[in-house]
């Protein structure tokens, strides 16, 4: 079989050799590196779940988000990690769903609106029912304040005072990390 020349003086058959061996190599590292997760997002009503779902998804930020209307499932590749994330309502009528969600999943994140002053209690009350629950014990939990760019909104500081009970409760059995992100 004729051969052709690569630049440099390689032949046509190691060309087709490397790009082989880069193939395999390629599969073995997917087979070793792929990773699935699935995460479960909660949180009060207009605290920001389907914003930031939409922002891992798309990496687009809108405003127009209609509120999630029991739950919403989206699936999130990067490379070669996908992320199955459930969004589910925050409304009063859909907290009971929160639980079923959260069962089973790799992390639960938990939005907090730190810019709504009135409702970081009921949030925290909320999450302290949620974690509080024994088929949740163990699964990490992500507690994201959001809306930090807002005038009046809790810094980090203050989210931690303020969960800082819950925090201290739960970090044995359960891991818990409270930040904070600036989606509106």
């Amino acid at each position: 079989l004729p051969r052709t020349r690569l630049p440099g003086g390689g032949s046509g058959a190691l060309a087709g050799m490397l790009a082989l061996v880069a193939r395999l190599l390629e599969w073995l590292r997917s087979l070793f590196w792929k990773e699935e997760m699935e995460l479960t997002l909660v949180g009060l009503q207009y605290s920001g779940k389907t914003t930031l779902l939409t922002v891992l998804a798309s990496g687009q930020f809108t405003e127009d988000m209609i509120p999630t209307v029991g739950f919403n499932m989206r699936k999130i590749t990067k490379g070669n990690v996908t992320i199955k994330v459930w969004d589910i309502g925050g409304q009063p009528r859909f907290r009971s769903m929160w639980e079923r969600y959260c069962r089973g999943v790799n992390a639960v994140v938990y939005m907090v609106d730190a810019a709504d002053l009135e409702k970081v209690e009921a949030s925290k009350n909320e999450l302290h029912s949620l974690i509080d629950k024994p088929q949740l014990h163990g699964i990490p939990v992500l507690v994201l304040g959001n809306k930090r760019d807002l005038p009046g909104a809790l810094d980090e500081k203050q989210l931690i005072e303020k969960f800082n009970s819950i925090f201290l409760a739960y970090n044995q059995s359960t891991k818990i990390l409270i930040t904070e992100t600036c989606l509106n």
